[in-house]
């Protein structure tokens, strides 16, 4: 059986690069993909064929349709298929209600939501011809719970898992399954220096006393999109140490 192909969006840095690599090793071919940053999707094409993994590079705007064709045809083009689907890509920016203009909401709405959707029309034709795939979202811990001054991301976050439950209802008997991923505060992405955070008083609110790391999402990542992973479908899995839990 040929390799299976993995599409990771936002692969570059942080927890789309863990996500990369982790599947290579786990022995899929990887589509990187960045907005703007080739080089580092560059770098981490460099540690998966210095691993002998297979990596291929599509830079694209996940928030423009048009890109997001244009990446997937690639994608298609280089391996012949699109088996496994990570939304990994995201935008958070401040945008207080009654100041946010309609046509950054509208950004926000792109990439944070409408970019799984767009991916998803596109990747899950092949996975159906071949009775297998996996789709992988992301929404957060703060977007499940409703951001302050960030209503976009609160509402764009919701819709993912919106989506996310109807692909698993309806593409579930053709062998898809589709999950999405809530983080907790991920060491590296949460201490950026605008970040203003106490940090220490957070690691000691969080139950596992630590803050996660890229790593721990990329594990959870692989587990889903196996052929172990088989029965998990239409979940939110929470990675937060136990700061956030479902009731």
């Amino acid at each position: 059986m040929p390799a299976r192909t993995a599409i990771v969006t936002g692969s570059g840095q942080n927890i789309g690069r863990s996500i990369a690599l982790c599947l290579s090793s786990a022995g899929f071919n990887v589509v990187l993909n960045g907005s703007a940053n080739r080089s580092a999707c560059e770098s981490v094409a460099s540690e998966i064929t210095a691993a002998g993994g297979t990596a291929f590079i599509e830079m694209g705007d996940v928030g423009s349709q048009a890109d997001v064709t244009r990446i997937v045809q690639a994608a298609r083009n280089q391996f012949g298929s699109i088996d496994v689907l990570i939304n990994n890509a995201a935008i958070r920016p401040d945008c207080k209600f009654l100041e946010v203009e309609e046509s950054e909401w509208e950004h926000v709405m792109n990439v944070n939501y409408k970019a799984a959707f767009w991916f998803a029309r596109q990747c899950l034709p092949d996975m159906i011809e071949r009775g297998w795939g996996r789709i992988v979202n992301f929404t957060g811990m703060n977007a499940q719970m409703g951001y302050a001054g960030k209503a976009a991301v609160t509402v764009s976050k919701h819709a993912a898992w919106g989506l996310t439950k109807a692909l698993a209802k309806e593409f579930g008997p053709a062998g898809v399954t589709s999950n999405i991923i809530s983080p907790g505060t991920i060491d590296g992405e949460a201490k950026d220096p605008a970040d203003h955070r106490d940090f220490d008083a957070l690691e000691k609110s969080i139950p596992v006393r630590r803050l996660g790391t890229p790593n721990d999402i990329a594990a959870l990542v692989e587990l889903l999109v196996s052929d172990k992973g088989g029965f998990i479908n239409g979940q939110m899995l929470q990675v937060n140490g136990g700061v956030v839990s479902q009731t």
